[in-house]
């Protein structure tokens, strides 16, 4: 997301009537929240995040569902949006979002290439009045590259939902 796309993004949600945006990270590692916290006056819609690596840390603090998770070892669409409600619960938000995935090959999981989930759901009085999720995958991707790629793939996802939205 370019200072452009962040000011867009900050401006549509402060649109009346205004929206909240609350993040959940666990293959990102606190960079969704890093950059929407680097937007100028991000504490207008910015609500928090967490970052929760382990399936014990999504569930007690996001409320996914442990059994699905260990099933998937956290990393399936179904987590994203578990994820992504967990975050929007947790924090008050309207919106929120969600990564989950391997940033790096797992030969012991099977994981020959990187990839994530990423979801997002906005909610209005509490009920989900919209979502979706997505993958990436990062054939020939880093660790640190796969990070940024997934940051900038759910953000580009947020800001064309709400520039939808706002119409």
């Amino acid at each position: 997301m370019n200072s452009r796309e962040a000011n867009e993004l900050k401006a549509l949600l402060r649109r009346a009537p205004r929206l909240t945006l609350a993040v959940a990270e666990s293959l990102t590692a606190g960079q969704v929240q890093a950059r929407l916290g680097a937007i100028s006056g991000a504490s207008e819609f910015f609500l928090g995040g967490i970052t929760a690596y382990t399936l014990e840390q999504k569930a007690r603090h996001l409320g996914v569902d442990l059994r699905a998770a260990k099933k998937v070892n956290g990393v399936s669409p179904e987590i994203a949006r578990q994820m992504a409600l967990g975050a929007a619960k947790l924090f008050g938000s309207d919106l929120a979002v969600a990564t989950t995935g391997y940033a790096e090959p797992s030969k012991e999981r099977g994981v020959r290439e990187p990839f994530a989930h990423w979801a997002w759901v906005h909610r209005r009085r509490g009920r989900i009045v919209a979502a979706a999720d997505g993958m990436v995958v990062g054939a020939g991707l880093r660790r640190a590259e796969m990070q940024a790629a997934v940051t900038d793939v759910v953000l580009a996802e947020l800001l064309a939902y709400v520039r939808a939205l706002r119409g």
